[in-house]
């Protein structure tokens, strides 16, 4: 593999310094889910649908890849985006988020997937780590998941499919001003807060303790808060300790209530609904060329009844270094500094991926899988015992080699080539630690699967498929007997390697959540 180029310079924050001089102006946004963006438009369409239809008209839209289309009766996977652009901006609103020539691209800052289930009607939202670390397919690069969207939405769909294994049917993208403005039009969003919160970075303080009511840009002040402080019961000032990962916590929170919200006053208010729906499509949303608003209509018809309140909710797991920091901070690959980062934690990950998208481990036996083996560790002794343990389970190791690490730590990445996506899930199966999928053209050495092994890894027999879900994902993912890592892992039970760092759902004793009703 050639060398991935350093990041842009356009982004600030390569270096630890760096990125903590412009925390403020890496600003937060969460998006209004497509169930209920769907039933805005179900709600008004009886009396305003050639209104409906000039909006649609002047959406903007993206092609994403053709081979995802939606298959009748299938799960549908919606990608949903949070892009940070600055471009087009008032100077008004570049004080507050910073200008363009700032901070310069796009990034995903918000990626959730939601996920329709037609056997049973149900929607649940799983969110990607927006530091995570990960080959961007079409380049020789690795960089993290909200980078691929600077490219395009394209290239993000892409990193997503091909490296996590989830296929994607339909993309949905909104900027910051589409957000306040959906909130605003509403009349606010009433949240509870049981504690006093403060982030002096994106600017939320909440001083009364109580239910209160939200306007749009209090709103994102919440949403984008990744160093929140709540005030204890004696009078001091605590920083939640997981950043980005609770963040991503009160955004499935917040969206729970917003689509609440945007429920309840259209049963009531069809012309507020209207407004609502004017706000989302003028507002900066972008639609994959191929969701059509026959479509979106017939996906609320289908899932009207479902309870949005309850929907299954979760967040990859990643590894911690040292217990500490939710990431690697200064980090350095291939001689440079990508600052903070992510690394994926298997088999967490992907028993997550499974549960709440109702994927499963492919049905491929291991004679039937070819596989070259690069130690890209620096730990001499890790080739010969790779090869044995793969042999072991029945892989067929067609050679192997060491070769420079290019980062300490260094993640495992199994490179497949195209059409071997589900082969490249099965060896991932098999494998623990911090490990991530890649696809190329070639892996260079006529084989179709390449595992360039790291750090944090290990081998050892092929984990099933999680056979049930349940609305708390934590405690239903299965068990394992690998050897994650010698870090502290955040990660479900039964997955070993240190303290064990809780990623559940429920809202902590400080979190904002829906009001009494």
């Amino acid at each position: 593999m050639s060398s991935p180029q350093p990041p842009s310079s356009k982004r600030p924050g390569h270096n630890a310094h760096s990125r903590q001089k412009h925390r403020i102006n890496r600003k937060r946004i969460v998006i209004v889910t497509s169930v209920t963006i769907a039933m805005v438009i179900v709600l008004i369409v009886g009396g305003a649908y050639a209104y409906t239809q000039y909006l649609f008209s002047k959406v903007k839209t993206v092609s994403i890849p053709s081979e995802q289309s939606q298959v009748a009766g299938q799960p549908i996977n919606i990608l949903l985006i949070g892009d940070n652009s600055r471009i087009g901006l008032k100077p008004s609103e570049a004080k507050y988020f910073g200008s363009a020539a700032q901070v310069g691209g796009g990034r995903s800052d918000v990626t959730m997937i939601a996920h329709f289930n037609p056997k049973n009607k149900s929607v649940s939202l799983l969110s990607i780590p927006r530091d995570l670390f990960m080959p961007i397919p079409g380049t020789t690069t690795l960089q993290r998941v909200d980078a691929a969207l600077n490219v395009n939405p394209n290239q993000l769909v892409k990193t997503i499919e091909y490296d996590l294994g989830i296929p994607i049917q339909h993309y949905v993208e909104l900027n910051f001003d589409s957000f306040q403005g959906v909130v605003n039009a509403l009349g606010g969003v009433q949240m509870n807060f049981p504690m006093k919160v403060k982030d002096k970075n994106s600017g939320l303080n909440i001083t009364t303790v109580g239910c209160q009511t939200l306007n749009g840009f209090q709103a994102l002040e919440l949403v984008r808060s990744r160093y929140l402080q709540y005030l204890n019961s004696a009078g001091q000032w605590v920083e939640d300790p997981l950043g980005d990962l609770s963040r991503t916590r009160r955004d499935h929170i917040f969206l729970k209530v917003l689509a609440a919200k945007v429920k309840a006053k259209g049963i009531s208010n069809p012309i507020q609904d209207q407004a609502v729906l004017s706000s989302v499509l003028k507002a900066g949303l972008t639609l994959d060329s191929n969701f059509k608003q026959s479509e979106l209509l017939s996906l609320v018809l289908a899932y009207r009844h479902a309870n949005i309140g309850t929907a299954l909710t979760g967040t990859l797991p990643i590894a911690y270094e040292n217990g500490t920091a939710p990431s690697y901070s200064g980090f350095v690959y291939n001689k440079a500094n990508y600052g903070d980062v992510a690394f994926p934690q298997e088999p967490a990950d992907t028993n997550l991926i499974n549960q709440s998208l109702g994927l499963t481990v492919p049905n491929i036996s291991t004679s039937n899988i070819t596989v070259m083996v690069l130690n890209g560790s620096g730990v001499a002794s890790q080739t010969a015992q790779t090869v044995r343990a793969l042999k072991a389970l029945g892989y067929n190791v067609a050679a192997s080699k060491n070769i420079a690490p290019v980062s300490s730590p260094a993640e495992s990445i199994i490179y497949y080539t195209p059409g071997h996506l589900l082969q490249a899930e099965v060896l991932k199966s098999s494998l623990s630690g911090e490990v991530i999928m890649g696809e190329v053209d070639s892996t260079g050495y006529g084989t179709p699967l390449e595992l360039v092994t790291g750090t944090q890894f290990a081998v050892g027999k092929k984990v099933a498929s999680p056979v049930s879900t349940t609305t708390d994902i934590n405690k239903t993912v299965g068990t394992t007997t690998l050897t994650a890592t010698n870090h502290t892992v955040i990660s479900v039970p039964n997955v070993t390697g240190g303290t064990q760092i809780d990623i559940s759902q429920q809202p902590k004793p400080w979190d904002p959540r829906a009001c009494a009703s």
